[in-house]
């Protein structure tokens, strides 16, 4: 044997590796899905007496900037700078006005139009948007009460009032929370809306109760059951969430902390900028009075604040007025309040979409650049209500034929939600781009019309303007001649 070989059967001999023990980590979570989405709600809110009043609860150790609490005689003013709410309205706004008409069968296009004006489905549609966004999820719930309308009633009711139910990963159910006061009393009601079925319970705190105990819901039955086998509940979510399984993600999970600090840079900066007024110090024998009686004039914070002085009284020193200016860092501010609002912007919207100037640059394919982070945030979001607002509106007419005894169809894979291009280039751009590729025979007639015009024109229209423009350019369809026919000419034959 080898010395070598010897080496490292001495090696292998002694060298004992023991596997780690299992460690078990014990977590407790300051909130629950529900106290989040509420945490989640009053950051949109944007009131700073609520955050304050908010977080003075939840943050035990104070570390938080609205849980802080100053020392007495050193107050600072507490600024909130309303930007979660910016950010959810900019995004819903980008969305719902990208949106074009949804496009039904013909023979339900009118029936669609009721029901979308009897529901005011644009303005739901921007709540639900809004309310997924900052919540997480939710859920479309439709509903029939003849005595407020003839048509399905369309409702979005937010994540924090949903339940899911689930069995190997697919939704079974969906349970709405509704709370109710009668006599001093709180109720709530849980409706339950699966496939084929719709059940109501009432609890008194954690006692089931008569639905007939309170005049709410004393005309709802206990159970209902149609045909069909489909649900007239539709979830709605933009993001997953890491915390709950098969619940959404709010925008705000991961920037309050943010949101936090920026409101702190803020705050701070404001207090310096008024703790470093300028100030005039007044010897007393300088002091303005009043030319009538002769007395000294009260400062006035507006216009003629000073600060009064013993008169100097050494010999060859003039009494002065003396103003002094104190210096404030505004570029350590900026620069501090530009990293807060970039950590608050990161991966969720671009700075020029909230109309923060960033650089200036001109062309097109710059401003794209810019909006790059808007775009993909959007994206999600159009994703999922095209595949979301199909299911919800075949679930509609289902219930509504359902509700008045009528045949039952899908329609889910005939409804088409068209959305418009975002932050694209300007038209004229497009149409030098696409111009030279028509010239260089690079692009057809129908992919330039395509490419200019996107989901803004029909498919029928695009197809009779490119049999316009063909035919102005004498460009016309037509068999194509043989061999045979070119030799021999249209008889076949020679001589």
């Amino acid at each position: 044997m080898k010395i070598i070989d010897s080496i490292r059967n001495g090696i292998r001999s002694f060298l004992r590796i023991q596997p780690a023990s299992p460690n078990t980590i014990y977590i407790t979570e300051r909130l629950d899905r529900r106290s989040n989405a509420i945490k989640n709600r009053i950051w949109y809110r944007g009131s700073p007496e609520e955050l304050a009043e908010m977080y003075r609860q939840l943050d035990t150790d104070r570390t938080k900037f609205w849980s802080a609490v100053p020392t007495v005689g050193m107050d600072i003013r507490k600024l909130h700078t309303g930007l979660p709410a910016i950010i959810v309205d900019r995004l819903t706004d980008i969305v719902l006005t990208d949106m074009n008409d949804i496009i039904l069968p013909p023979a339900l296009t009118d029936a669609w139009k009721d029901i979308a004006a009897e529901n005011a489905f644009p303005n739901l549609l921007g709540e639900a948007v809004a309310e997924t966004l900052i919540v997480g999820d939710g859920a479309f719930k439709i509903s029939f009460d003849t005595a407020i309308s003839q048509f399905p009633i369309i409702e979005y009711v937010p994540g924090d009032s949903v339940e899911f139910e689930r069995e190997r990963g697919r939704l079974k159910a969906i349970v709405f929370h509704s709370h109710y006061t009668h006599d001093g009393r709180e109720y709530e009601l849980h409706e339950t809306y699966g496939k084929g079925f719709l059940e109501s319970k009432l609890y008194s705190g954690s006692r089931e109760v008569p639905l007939n105990s309170i005049p709410q819901t004393a005309k709802l039955s206990e159970r209902v059951e149609y045909a069909g086998g489909f649900t007239m509940a539709i979830p709605l979510k933009f993001f997953k969430s890491s915390r709950w399984n098969g619940r959404g993600k709010s925008i705000f999970d991961d920037k309050c902390d943010s949101f936090d600090a920026l409101d702190e840079c803020w705050s701070q900066w404001l207090d310096a900028l008024r703790k470093g007024r300028t100030k005039e110090y007044i010897p007393e024998n300088m002091l303005p009075r009043d030319p009538r009686t002769g007395a000294v004039l009260q400062p006035n914070p507006f216009d003629n604040a000073y600060i009064a002085t013993q008169s100097v009284m050494v010999e060859g020193v003039a009494p002065h007025i003396e103003t002094v200016q104190p210096s404030i860092p505004v570029d350590s501010y900026l620069g501090t309040y530009i990293t807060a609002l970039d950590l608050c912007l990161q991966g969720l919207i671009s700075p020029a979409t909230l109309g923060i100037d960033v650089k200036k640059l001109d062309n097109a394919e710059a401003q794209r650049e810019k909006e790059k982070a808007t775009l993909y945030t959007r994206n999600s979001i159009v994703a999922t209500l095209q595949d979301v607002l199909p299911k919800l509106i075949d679930s509609i007419f289902k219930a509504y034929d359902t509700f008045y005894k009528r045949p039952v169809s899908d329609i889910a894979d005939k409804v088409e939600i068209p959305f418009g291009e975002y932050a694209n280039p300007s038209f004229e751009s497009q149409v030098e781009t696409c111009g030279k590729a028509r010239q260089f025979g690079l692009m057809s007639v129908e992919t330039m019309l395509d490419e200019l015009y996107g989901d803004t024109r029909t498919a029928e229209w695009k197809r009779e303007e490119a049999a316009r423009i063909k035919a102005e350019q004498g460009l016309t369809e037509g068999q194509e001649p043989s061999l045979q026919s070119d030799l021999f000419g249209a008889g076949g034959m020679i001589g």
